[in-house]
């Protein structure tokens, strides 16, 4: 049997909310330096708790964030984008339509 730490899944959630988490405390630190419209001088009036409350919540949400976006990409291709030196054809909008209807009845 596998350990938690061997599950792709898993690893792969742990990894995005540490990311989120990241983002998060970057946001919390700069609220706190740029001090928009006194917002640092609230937090900080009330002590720990409303610092703690909003670091929380945006744990939470970006956490969350990035937890989900990892999740809803697990089936698509990587993007490689285009060889150097390669155009992309242009293509009008009847062959974008042509080529879109042959990949629904295909």
């Amino acid at each position: 049997m596998k350990s938690l730490a061997h599950q792709p899944l898993l690893r792969l959630l742990a990894v995005n909310l540490a990311a989120g988490c990241g983002v998060a405390l970057l946001m919390l630190a700069g609220l706190l330096a740029l001090n928009p419209a006194g917002l640092r001088d609230l937090i900080l009036a009330d002590g720990a708790t409303g610092l703690v409350l909003l670091g929380f919540g945006l744990i939470i949400t970006f956490g969350s964030a990035a937890m989900g976006s990892a999740i809803m990409l697990l089936g698509r291709e990587p993007f490689r984008g285009t060889p150097r030196g390669k155009a992309v054809p242009h293509l009008s909008h009847r062959e974008r339509s042509d080529r879109a209807a042959v990949r629904v009845r295909g």
